[in-house]
């Protein structure tokens, strides 16, 4: 299954913007909760992305500056491009998937 907190990461990521985790969060609540994808709670969501935030941490796919206190997250181009289409390949398979599940069911 695609995971939707993944792919918001990415694409909000693959700007050339820094963002702290903050402002990050909101804007990718915001962009799954106009996809009616935002479920579990905000807490929830935010321990997810977080999560799912480090892993790109570790994966090499995005950056994090420390200054001070503050952590800067910005997404290492070559790689954010190469997640997109991983991405997209995998929700077009899911969305493929479903279309055909459907279609035996009638």
């Amino acid at each position: 299954m695609p995971d939707n907190i993944t792919e918001e990461l990415v694409a909000v990521l693959s700007s050339k913007a820094s963002f702290e985790f903050k402002p990050l969060f909101e804007i990718i609540l915001l962009n799954l909760r106009e996809r009616n994808a935002a479920s579990g709670g905000e807490e929830m969501l935010r321990l997810r992305s977080y999560e799912k935030l480090q892993g790109l941490v570790n994966q090499g796919a995005v950056t994090r500056k420390v200054n001070g206190i503050t952590k800067k997250y910005k997404g290492v181009a070559s790689r954010m491009i190469t997640l997109r289409a991983e991405m997209k390949a995998l929700r077009a398979d899911c969305n493929q998937k479903a279309l055909a599940k459907a279609a035996a069911a009638s």
